[in-house]
């Protein structure tokens, strides 16, 4: 590791979509994730419970094949899903589909804490089992999730002494509550930069 990543990272897709053990490298990947949805009728709050994948989907006429493979992969990866409870149909192209994460509670509690050394084991397998052992990702989801042992390494990057960082304990700051809610206003100006 030569260096600290400093941009913000939607912490969610990161920390919480490896728990649904969906493999890395599939054709379809949600084009964002969230743990809350504060705007929907039943206002699924973070006390709920619930995680939210968005995708936005082929064109049934003008991708035909393309939304065929879609339908398998929805089959096969997300409704079929035994975490899976509901699709939502935000327009045309984009669904969310959200998933029951209390057997997930404490470690959605440390994620909202921003505590990520502190997932159960359980769940710090998994996640670092689907970013692998190579590669800058893998490397700095490591530290995240086992500090302790980037202490050192991070003290020379930071220049800040040793005990600053153990005082501190993460590396890697808190996910943006408000990023982390679902809400179709922003969205809508997300995709049309």
């Amino acid at each position: 590791m030569k260096q600290i990543y400093r941009n913000y990272f939607q912490k969610s897709k990161v920390f919480l979509y490896p728990l649904l053990e969906i493999p890395k490298g599939v054709k379809f990947v949600p084009f964002n994730t969230y743990t809350t949805f504060l705007n929907s009728i039943d206002n699924f709050h973070e006390f709920t419970y619930k995680y939210f994948c968005l995708y936005h989907i082929p064109c049934e006429v003008d991708e035909q094949a393309n939304f065929k493979n879609w339908q398998v992969f929805e089959g096969l990866y997300l409704k079929e899903h035994n975490l899976f409870e509901e699709k939502f149909h935000i327009d045309s192209r984009l669904r969310l589909y959200m998933y029951d994460f209390s057997v997930f509670k404490k470690d959605l509690q440390s994620f909202r804490d921003g505590k990520y050394s502190q997932f159960s084991e359980y769940s710090k397998k998994r996640i670092l089992d689907f970013f692998g052992k190579k590669g800058n990702i893998a490397k700095y989801v490591e530290s995240y999730l086992y500090p302790e042992h980037y202490y050192e390494i991070y003290s020379e990057l930071l220049n800040v002494p040793i005990e600053l960082l153990e005082e501190t304990g993460e590396l890697c700051d808190k996910p943006d509550i408000k990023l982390e809610n679902f809400e179709k206003k922003s969205l809508q100006l997300e995709l049309f930069k």
